[in-house]
C-alpha cells in the first residue's frame, strides 16, 4: 500500500467543501435510516442524480456518507419505536427495544452509535489493507456455499426464539411458507399469487417488515391505553457508553465487525444477514444467553457492529472485482460508471488514486456519522418522552407512507395492514416475530441456490459434501443448533431450580 498517496487522498477528502458534503450525506442518511420504510438503498438511489455535476471525490463522499449514516440510523427506530428503520437493524430490535422499555433508551442509543463506529472502522480497515485477498476468497462461493450460508443463518432461529423454541420454529416455518409466494426462482412460473401480479416477486419485504413490527406494535399500544401510563419519561445522562459498558462489549463489537465485513464481502449477503449471525454468535458465547431478548446491551453491540462492518465489506468485491456486495453498492457501481470508471481489477492498476480516495472517504464518513450521531443522541431519546396517544398515530402515518413509497402501490399499504394484524396476533399468543423475518431473508436464498446446485450436479446432493467451505458452514450450523439446544436445557434447569427454591421457601414460611 502506498501510504503517501493514501495520505494525499485523505487530505483532499478533508477539504472543507468535500467534508461538508460528507457531513450532509451522513445527516441525510441518519434521517433516512430512522424513518420506517426508507432504506439506505433508496436514499443512495435518490442522491445519485444529484452527483452528476459533482467531481468524483465529492459525489462518492456524499454517497458513502449517506450509506454509513443510514446503517446507524436504522437502529434509532428499532430502539425507540420498535420498528426497524432499515432491514439491517432488525436484529438490533431484539434487545434495543426492551432496553428502551426499561428506561435505558439513551444507553442503547449510545452503545448503538459506538458499536456502529467501531464496526465501521473495522470494515474500513479490512477494506483498505486486505480487499484484494478477501475478494478472491469471496469469489469461491458457488450456489452450494450460498445455500450452506443460508442454512447456517436459519439455524440462528433457535437462538432468537426466546423461551419457547417450538413457537419460534413455528414462526420460522410460517416465514418459509411466505417465501413460496411469488415466481419460481428457476422457471419463473408464478406460485400462490392468486391472480395478484403485485405478489409476483413475493411479499414485498419492506411493507411486510413494517406491518409485522410497526403496525402490530401500534395495535398492541392501542390495546394498552387503558392499562397504566401511556408515557415513558427518561432523562438522558450520557452521549457515549460508560467505560464499563465499553469494556463489557468490546470483544462482542470486534467479533461483530469482523463477521459483518466477511459476510458483507460475499456478494448478495448484506447487513441484515450479518447482524443476525453476529447476534447469534454473541448469544452463543455469552455466560447468560437466557437474558438475550430482555435488554442485553451486548445484543445491541453485536447487531450494530456487524451491519456497519458490512458497509466496508460490501465495497471489497465492488472495487476489486466490479461485483456489488449488496444493493447499495450496486447503485454505487452505477455512480462509478457515470463518472467514466469501471470498478474491477483494472481500477487498482489504472486509477489507484480513486481507490485510495474511496478508502479515505469511507473512513471520514464513519467519523462524521459518529460525531453527528453523538450530537443527536439527546434529541433522539426525547422521542420516547412523547405521549403514546400522540406518537402512535405519527408512527402509523409514517409507516403507511413508507410502504406506499416503495412501489407507489396501495396494494402494499393494505398488505402492511394485513401483516400488522398477523403480527399482533402472533405477539398476543406468544409467537416471536424475528424468526419470520429471518426466514423471509434467508428462505429465497436457500431455495434458489439449493435448486441451482442440484441442477449443476444433476440432482446429486453429494456435491454439498465435496465443497470444503459449504461443508464447514454446514458443520457450523449443526454446532449452532446443538449449542442452542444445550443452552436452552441449562436455562430450563435454572428456571426449574429457581421455581423449586421458591416453593420450598413458601412451605418453610407456612
Amino acid at each position: 500500500m502506498d501510504f503517501g498517496l493514501y495520505l494525499t487522498c485523505l487530505i483532499n477528502v478533508l477539504q472543507p467543501h468535500t467534508l461538508l458534503v460528507i457531513c450532509l450525506g451522513a445527516i441525510g442518511g441518519i434521517l433516512v435510516g430512522a424513518l420506517p420504510g426508507l432504506t439506505a438503498t433508496m436514499g443512495v438511489a435518490l442522491l445519485v442524480p444529484f452527483s452528476f455535476g459533482m467531481s468524483m471525490d465529492v459525489s462518492i463522499g456524499m454517497l458513502l456518507g449517506l450509506y454509513c449514516g443510514a446503517m446507524y440510523g436504522g437502529s434509532i427506530a428499532s430502539i425507540l419505536i420498535r420498528t426497524p428503520g432499515t432491514p439491517a437493524a432488525e436484529a438490533t430490535l431484539l434487545d434495543g427495544d426492551p432496553m428502551g422499555q426499561k428506561g435505558e433508551a439513551s444507553r442503547a442509543l449510545s452503545m448503538s452509535l459506538w458499536a456502529s463506529f467501531i464496526g465501521g472502522l473495522i470494515g474500513c480497515g479490512i477494506m483498505t489493507f486486505l480487499s484484494p485477498q478477501v475478494s478472491v476468497f469471496a469469489l469461491k462461493f458457488s450456489p452450494a456455499e450460498y445455500f450452506a450460508l443460508a442454512v447456517f443463518g436459519l439455524s440462528i432461529i433457535v437462538s432468537i426464539s426466546g423461551n419457547n423454541v417450538i413457537k419460534g420454529l413455528m414462526s420460522g416455518f410460517f416465514g418459509l411458507i411466505l417465501c413460496t409466494v411469488g415466481s419460481d426462482p428457476i422457471s419463473g412460473f408464478p406460485r400462490y399469487i392468486f391472480g395478484q401480479m403485485e405478489l409476483y416477486e413475493g411479499p414485498p419485504f419492506i411493507p411486510t417488515l413494517i406491518g409485522l413490527f410497526a403496525v402490530s406494535e401500534i395495535l398492541s399500544g392501542v390495546e394498552k391505553f387503558s392499562i397504566g401510563s401511556t408515557k415513558i419519561t427518561e432523562k438522558v445522562t450520557q452521549i457515549l457508553p460508560t467505560p464499563a459498558d465499553m469494556k463489557r462489549c468490546m470483544v462482542t463489537i470486534c467479533k461483530g465487525g469482523l463477521i459483518g465485513t466477511f459476510i458483507g464481502a460475499i456478494p448478495g449477503a448484506g447487513g441484515d444477514i450479518a447482524a443476525f449471525v453476529s447476534y447469534g454468535e454473541a448469544k452463543r458465547s455469552s455466560k447468560t444467553p437466557e437474558k438475550f431478548g430482555t435488554g442485553m446491551i451486548e445484543g445491541v453491540a453485536a447487531a450494530e457492529s456487524a451491519n456497519n462492518g458490512c458497509s466496508g465489506g460490501a465495497m471489497i468485491p465492488l472495487l476489486s472485482l466490479g461485483v456489488p456486495g449488496d444493493s447499495v453498492t450496486a447503485i454505487l457501481l452505477g455512480a462509478f460508471i457515470i463518472h467514466g470508471l469501471q470498478p474491477g481489477p483494472l481500477l487498482y492498476k489504472d486509477h489507484i488514486d480513486v481507490v485510495y480516495m474511496v478508502f479515505a472517504s469511507l473512513l471520514i464518513s464513519n467519523i462524521a456519522m459518529f460525531i453527528i450521531g453523538a450530537c443527536g443522541v439527546k434529541f433522539f431519546a426525547k422521542i420516547i418522552g412523547m405521549d403514546k396517544r400522540m406518537l402512535l398515530p405519527i408512527i402509523l402515518v409514517l409507516s403507511l407512507i413508507g410502504s406506499y413509497s416503495m412501489r407507489n402501490s396501495f396494494f402494499d399499504v393494505f398488505l402492511t395492514l394485513g401483516f400488522g394484524v398477523i403480527g399482533y396476533l402472533f405477539q398476543r399468543y406468544g409467537f416471536p416475530l424475528p424468526p419470520i423475518l429471518l426466514a423471509l431473508i434467508l428462505g429465497p436464498m436457500a431455495e434458489s441456490n439449493l435448486r441451482r446446485e442440484l441442477v449443476i450436479s444433476q440432482g446429486s446432493p453429494a456435491i454439498f459434501l465435496q465443497q470444503p467451505i459449504a461443508l464447514f458452514l454446514m458443520g457450523l450450523a449443526v454446532i449452532s443448533l446443538l449449542m442452542a439446544y444445550v443452552s436452552q436445557r441449562k436455562v430450563a434447569k435454572r428456571v426449574a431450580a429457581a421455581a423449586g427454591g421458591d416453593e420450598t421457601n413458601t412451605t418453610d414460611k407456612k
